[in-house]
Protein backbone atom coordinates (compact mmCIF):
# COMPACT_ATOMS: atom_id res chain seq x y z
CA UNK A 1 0.00 0.00 0.00
CA UNK A 2 1.43 3.39 -0.99
CA UNK A 3 2.01 6.22 1.41
CA UNK A 4 -0.74 8.80 1.70
CA UNK A 5 0.34 12.25 0.48
CA UNK A 6 0.96 15.12 2.89
CA UNK A 7 -1.55 17.92 3.08
CA UNK A 8 0.25 21.26 2.85
CA UNK A 9 -1.23 24.75 2.91
CA UNK A 10 -0.37 28.23 4.15
CA UNK A 11 -0.81 28.51 7.91
CA UNK A 12 -1.13 24.75 8.51
CA UNK A 13 -0.43 23.47 12.03
CA UNK A 14 1.05 20.00 12.53
CA UNK A 15 1.95 17.67 15.33
CA UNK A 16 5.14 16.09 13.98
CA UNK A 17 6.66 13.03 15.63
CA UNK A 18 9.37 10.58 14.63
CA UNK A 19 11.18 7.74 16.39
CA UNK A 20 14.64 6.34 16.02
CA UNK A 21 15.25 3.46 13.66
CA UNK A 22 14.53 0.19 15.50
CA UNK A 23 13.51 2.34 18.52
CA UNK A 24 17.17 3.26 19.06
CA UNK A 25 18.19 6.62 20.60
CA UNK A 26 18.40 9.65 18.36
CA UNK A 27 19.69 11.76 21.25
CA UNK A 28 22.46 9.98 23.17
CA UNK A 29 23.51 12.91 25.32
CA UNK A 30 22.98 16.61 25.92
CA UNK A 31 25.17 17.55 22.97
CA UNK A 32 22.88 15.63 20.62
CA UNK A 33 19.87 17.46 22.06
CA UNK A 34 21.63 20.78 21.52
CA UNK A 35 22.63 19.80 17.99
CA UNK A 36 19.04 18.92 17.09
CA UNK A 37 17.75 22.25 18.41
CA UNK A 38 20.47 24.06 16.47
CA UNK A 39 19.38 22.20 13.33
CA UNK A 40 15.73 22.96 14.06
CA UNK A 41 16.63 26.65 14.37
CA UNK A 42 18.28 26.51 10.94
CA UNK A 43 15.23 24.75 9.49
CA UNK A 44 12.96 27.47 10.85
CA UNK A 45 15.20 30.10 9.30
CA UNK A 46 15.02 28.35 5.93
CA UNK A 47 11.26 27.74 5.99
CA UNK A 48 9.73 30.42 8.20
CA UNK A 49 8.24 27.79 10.53
CA UNK A 50 6.94 28.80 13.94
CA UNK A 51 7.40 26.21 16.68
CA UNK A 52 4.72 26.30 19.40
CA UNK A 53 5.92 23.33 21.45
CA UNK A 54 8.63 20.67 21.35
CA UNK A 55 10.07 17.88 23.45
CA UNK A 56 13.08 15.63 22.87
CA UNK A 57 12.67 12.18 24.45
CA UNK A 58 15.76 10.09 23.85
CA UNK A 59 14.56 7.85 21.04
CA UNK A 60 11.95 10.23 19.57
CA UNK A 61 10.82 13.83 19.37
CA UNK A 62 7.58 15.80 19.14
CA UNK A 63 7.03 19.19 17.48
CA UNK A 64 3.98 21.42 17.22
CA UNK A 65 4.78 23.60 14.23
CA UNK A 66 2.99 26.14 12.08
CA UNK A 67 3.97 26.55 8.43
CA UNK A 68 3.18 30.06 7.12
CA UNK A 69 4.06 28.69 3.68
CA UNK A 70 3.17 25.17 2.42
CA UNK A 71 6.63 23.66 2.92
CA UNK A 72 6.35 20.91 5.53
CA UNK A 73 7.76 18.18 3.27
CA UNK A 74 10.80 20.13 2.06
CA UNK A 75 11.51 21.43 5.54
CA UNK A 76 11.26 18.02 7.20
CA UNK A 77 13.44 16.45 4.51
CA UNK A 78 16.13 19.01 5.29
CA UNK A 79 15.72 18.85 9.10
CA UNK A 80 15.93 15.08 9.46
CA UNK A 81 18.50 14.62 6.69
CA UNK A 82 20.81 17.28 8.08
CA UNK A 83 20.53 16.11 11.69
CA UNK A 84 21.17 12.51 10.59
CA UNK A 85 24.40 13.56 8.85
CA UNK A 86 25.54 15.49 11.91
CA UNK A 87 24.63 12.67 14.30
CA UNK A 88 26.37 10.05 12.19
CA UNK A 89 29.46 12.21 11.78
CA UNK A 90 29.73 12.82 15.52
CA UNK A 91 29.17 9.18 16.51
CA UNK A 92 31.11 7.72 13.56
CA UNK A 93 28.28 5.64 12.20
CA UNK A 94 26.26 5.50 9.00
CA UNK A 95 22.83 4.56 7.70
CA UNK A 96 19.32 5.55 8.72
CA UNK A 97 18.80 7.28 12.04
CA UNK A 98 15.01 7.71 12.00
CA UNK A 99 12.36 5.11 11.29
CA UNK A 100 10.73 5.01 7.87
CA UNK A 101 8.50 8.08 7.96
CA UNK A 102 7.71 10.90 10.36
CA UNK A 103 4.12 11.31 11.46
CA UNK A 104 2.46 14.66 10.67
CA UNK A 105 -0.98 15.11 12.23
CA UNK A 106 -2.69 18.18 10.79
CA UNK A 107 -4.25 20.09 13.71
CA UNK A 108 -7.29 22.35 13.85
CA UNK A 109 -6.01 25.65 15.29
CA UNK A 110 -9.47 26.51 16.64
CA UNK A 111 -11.33 25.17 19.64
CA UNK A 112 -9.33 23.21 22.18
CA UNK A 113 -7.53 20.99 19.65
CA UNK A 114 -4.37 23.10 19.56
CA UNK A 115 -4.33 23.23 23.36
CA UNK A 116 -4.73 19.45 23.62
CA UNK A 117 -1.75 18.76 21.35
CA UNK A 118 0.40 21.33 23.14
CA UNK A 119 -0.43 19.72 26.49
CA UNK A 120 0.26 16.27 25.08
CA UNK A 121 3.74 17.34 23.98
CA UNK A 122 4.67 19.21 27.16
CA UNK A 123 3.41 16.38 29.39
CA UNK A 124 5.49 13.70 27.66
CA UNK A 125 8.23 13.78 30.34
CA UNK A 126 5.56 13.32 33.02
CA UNK A 127 4.00 10.30 31.28
CA UNK A 128 7.48 8.80 30.86
CA UNK A 129 8.31 9.42 34.55
CA UNK A 130 11.39 11.49 33.65
CA UNK A 131 11.17 13.27 37.02
CA UNK A 132 9.54 12.81 40.43
CA UNK A 133 5.90 13.54 39.65
CA UNK A 134 4.85 14.15 43.25
CA UNK A 135 7.76 16.29 44.40
CA UNK A 136 9.36 17.49 41.18
CA UNK A 137 8.28 19.99 38.58
CA UNK A 138 7.55 19.65 34.89
CA UNK A 139 10.03 22.46 34.24
CA UNK A 140 12.78 20.24 35.69
CA UNK A 141 12.92 18.40 32.35
CA UNK A 142 15.27 20.59 30.28
CA UNK A 143 14.75 19.29 26.71
CA UNK A 144 11.30 20.71 26.22
CA UNK A 145 9.86 24.08 25.26
CA UNK A 146 7.89 24.12 28.52
CA UNK A 147 10.62 25.64 30.76
CA UNK A 148 11.23 28.30 28.12
CA UNK A 149 7.67 29.59 28.51
CA UNK A 150 8.70 31.17 31.80
CA UNK A 151 11.54 33.21 30.39
CA UNK A 152 10.72 36.68 29.16
CA UNK A 153 14.15 36.80 27.53
CA UNK A 154 16.76 34.32 26.24
CA UNK A 155 14.02 32.39 24.48
CA UNK A 156 14.58 30.97 20.99
CA UNK A 157 13.34 33.47 18.41
CA UNK A 158 11.66 30.63 16.50
CA UNK A 159 9.62 29.54 19.54
CA UNK A 160 6.21 31.18 19.83
CA UNK A 161 4.44 30.97 23.21
CA UNK A 162 1.49 33.30 22.65
CA UNK A 163 -0.76 30.83 20.86
CA UNK A 164 -0.35 28.08 23.45
CA UNK A 165 -0.98 30.46 26.34
CA UNK A 166 -3.86 32.09 24.49
CA UNK A 167 -5.54 28.74 23.83
CA UNK A 168 -6.03 28.51 27.61
CA UNK A 169 -7.05 32.14 27.99
CA UNK A 170 -3.70 33.18 29.48
CA UNK A 171 -1.76 36.28 28.50
CA UNK A 172 1.95 36.24 27.71
CA UNK A 173 2.89 38.13 30.86
CA UNK A 174 4.04 37.20 34.36
CA UNK A 175 0.50 36.58 35.58
CA UNK A 176 -0.45 34.50 32.54
CA UNK A 177 2.68 32.38 32.71
CA UNK A 178 2.13 31.77 36.45
CA UNK A 179 -1.40 30.58 35.74
CA UNK A 180 -0.06 28.32 33.00
CA UNK A 181 2.52 26.81 35.37
CA UNK A 182 -0.18 26.04 37.94
CA UNK A 183 -2.45 24.55 35.29
CA UNK A 184 0.25 22.25 33.94
CA UNK A 185 1.41 21.17 37.40
CA UNK A 186 -2.18 20.16 38.12
CA UNK A 187 -2.11 18.05 34.96
CA UNK A 188 1.12 16.42 36.17
CA UNK A 189 -0.58 15.40 39.44
CA UNK A 190 -3.48 13.92 37.43
CA UNK A 191 -0.98 11.76 35.57
CA UNK A 192 0.72 10.77 38.84
CA UNK A 193 -2.62 9.57 40.25
CA UNK A 194 -3.72 7.81 37.07
CA UNK A 195 -3.56 4.02 36.67
CA UNK A 196 -2.95 4.58 32.95
CA UNK A 197 -0.92 7.79 32.46
CA UNK A 198 -1.04 7.45 28.69
CA UNK A 199 -4.83 7.79 28.77
CA UNK A 200 -5.09 10.57 31.37
CA UNK A 201 -6.78 12.59 28.65
CA UNK A 202 -9.26 10.65 26.49
CA UNK A 203 -8.40 12.81 23.44
CA UNK A 204 -4.76 11.70 23.40
CA UNK A 205 -5.67 8.47 21.63
CA UNK A 206 -6.84 10.48 18.60
CA UNK A 207 -3.50 12.31 18.55
CA UNK A 208 -1.51 9.08 18.51
CA UNK A 209 -3.58 7.24 15.92
CA UNK A 210 -5.15 9.78 13.62
CA UNK A 211 -4.01 11.81 10.61
CA UNK A 212 -6.24 14.82 11.35
CA UNK A 213 -7.26 16.29 14.70
CA UNK A 214 -10.07 18.82 14.71
CA UNK A 215 -13.76 19.63 14.51
CA UNK A 216 -16.19 18.29 11.92
CA UNK A 217 -15.91 21.30 9.60
CA UNK A 218 -12.10 21.26 9.72
CA UNK A 219 -11.96 17.52 9.15
CA UNK A 220 -14.30 17.82 6.15
CA UNK A 221 -12.02 20.44 4.61
CA UNK A 222 -8.99 18.24 5.13
CA UNK A 223 -10.72 15.23 3.56
CA UNK A 224 -11.57 17.32 0.48
CA UNK A 225 -7.97 18.51 0.36
CA UNK A 226 -6.63 14.96 0.68
CA UNK A 227 -8.97 13.67 -2.02
CA UNK A 228 -7.79 16.47 -4.31
CA UNK A 229 -4.12 15.66 -3.79
CA UNK A 230 -4.66 11.92 -4.30
CA UNK A 231 -6.59 12.63 -7.51
CA UNK A 232 -3.67 14.66 -8.80
CA UNK A 233 -5.51 17.98 -8.77
CA UNK A 234 -3.25 21.00 -8.55
CA UNK A 235 -4.68 23.16 -5.80
CA UNK A 236 -2.93 26.38 -4.84
CA UNK A 237 -3.16 25.59 -1.15
CA UNK A 238 -2.54 21.87 -0.97
CA UNK A 239 0.15 20.71 -3.37
CA UNK A 240 3.80 20.10 -2.77
CA UNK A 241 4.48 21.90 -6.06
CA UNK A 242 3.43 25.16 -4.40
CA UNK A 243 6.20 24.63 -1.88
CA UNK A 244 8.83 24.35 -4.59
CA UNK A 245 7.41 27.32 -6.44
CA UNK A 246 7.50 29.48 -3.34
CA UNK A 247 11.02 28.42 -2.43
CA UNK A 248 12.39 29.04 -5.89
CA UNK A 249 10.79 32.47 -6.04
CA UNK A 250 12.26 33.38 -2.64
CA UNK A 251 15.64 31.92 -3.59
CA UNK A 252 15.61 33.96 -6.80
CA UNK A 253 14.84 37.11 -4.83
CA UNK A 254 17.74 36.43 -2.44
CA UNK A 255 20.02 35.61 -5.38
CA UNK A 256 19.20 38.95 -7.02
CA UNK A 257 19.65 40.79 -3.75
CA UNK A 258 23.00 39.09 -3.16
CA UNK A 259 24.25 40.14 -6.59
CA UNK A 260 23.27 43.77 -5.99
CA UNK A 261 24.79 43.81 -2.50
CA UNK A 262 28.09 42.35 -3.71
CA UNK A 263 28.09 44.53 -6.84
CA UNK A 264 27.94 41.62 -9.28
CA UNK A 265 25.88 40.91 -12.37
CA UNK A 266 24.69 37.50 -13.60
CA UNK A 267 27.18 37.71 -16.48
CA UNK A 268 30.06 37.96 -13.98
CA UNK A 269 29.39 34.59 -12.39
CA UNK A 270 30.56 32.23 -15.19
CA UNK A 271 33.89 34.08 -15.35
CA UNK A 272 34.59 33.85 -11.62
CA UNK A 273 36.22 30.82 -10.00
CA UNK A 274 33.75 28.23 -8.76
CA UNK A 275 35.13 28.73 -5.25
CA UNK A 276 35.10 32.53 -5.38
CA UNK A 277 34.27 33.88 -1.86
CA UNK A 278 31.42 35.99 -3.25
CA UNK A 279 29.81 32.91 -4.79
CA UNK A 280 30.19 31.05 -1.51
CA UNK A 281 28.54 33.92 0.34
CA UNK A 282 25.56 34.03 -2.04
CA UNK A 283 25.16 30.25 -1.81
CA UNK A 284 25.23 30.44 2.00
CA UNK A 285 22.69 33.27 1.97
CA UNK A 286 20.21 31.30 -0.16
CA UNK A 287 20.81 28.03 1.68
CA UNK A 288 20.29 29.65 5.09
CA UNK A 289 16.97 31.25 4.19
CA UNK A 290 15.27 28.77 1.84
CA UNK A 291 14.97 25.03 1.33
CA UNK A 292 15.76 24.89 -2.39
CA UNK A 293 18.04 22.05 -3.38
CA UNK A 294 21.79 22.38 -3.75
CA UNK A 295 21.47 21.61 -7.45
CA UNK A 296 19.46 24.81 -7.98
CA UNK A 297 21.98 26.94 -6.08
CA UNK A 298 25.00 25.42 -7.81
CA UNK A 299 23.45 25.93 -11.24
CA UNK A 300 22.29 29.49 -10.52
CA UNK A 301 25.55 30.67 -8.96
CA UNK A 302 27.75 28.69 -11.40
CA UNK A 303 29.54 26.72 -8.70
CA UNK A 304 30.18 23.52 -10.61
CA UNK A 305 30.04 20.21 -8.76
CA UNK A 306 27.05 19.97 -6.43
CA UNK A 307 29.00 17.79 -4.01
CA UNK A 308 31.13 20.79 -3.04
CA UNK A 309 28.16 22.93 -2.05
CA UNK A 310 27.92 21.78 1.56
CA UNK A 311 31.62 22.46 2.09
CA UNK A 312 31.34 25.97 0.62
CA UNK A 313 28.33 26.82 2.77
CA UNK A 314 30.01 25.42 5.88
CA UNK A 315 33.10 27.56 5.26
CA UNK A 316 30.95 30.68 5.32
CA UNK A 317 28.97 29.52 8.35
CA UNK A 318 32.04 28.95 10.54
CA UNK A 319 34.08 31.91 9.26
CA UNK A 320 35.08 34.19 12.11
CA UNK A 321 37.31 36.59 10.25
CA UNK A 322 38.54 37.40 6.77
CA UNK A 323 36.70 37.97 3.53
CA UNK A 324 34.04 35.29 4.08
CA UNK A 325 33.16 36.74 7.46
CA UNK A 326 32.85 40.23 6.01
CA UNK A 327 30.69 39.03 3.13
CA UNK A 328 28.43 37.16 5.54
CA UNK A 329 27.94 40.30 7.63
CA UNK A 330 27.15 42.28 4.48
CA UNK A 331 24.44 39.85 3.37
CA UNK A 332 22.87 39.58 6.82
Amino acid sequence: MGRSPRIEFCGAVYHVMCRGNRQEPVFRDNRDNERFLDTLAEACGRTGWRVHAFVLMGNHYHLLIETPEPNLVNGMRWLQGTYTKRFNSRHKQWGHLFQSRYKALVVDPDGDYFQTVSNYIHLNPARARCFDLENGKLADYPWSSYPLFFRSSKRYDWLSVERTLGSLGFANDHSGRTRYRRYMQKRVLEIACSDNPGEADTRWRAIRRGWCFGGDEFRSRMIVALDGVMAGKRRDSFTGDETQKHDVLEAQRLFDRGLVTLKLSPSDLPRLKKSDPRKKAIAWYIRKNTSVRNEWIARQVHMGCVSNMSQYVREVEVSGKGILSELKKTLK
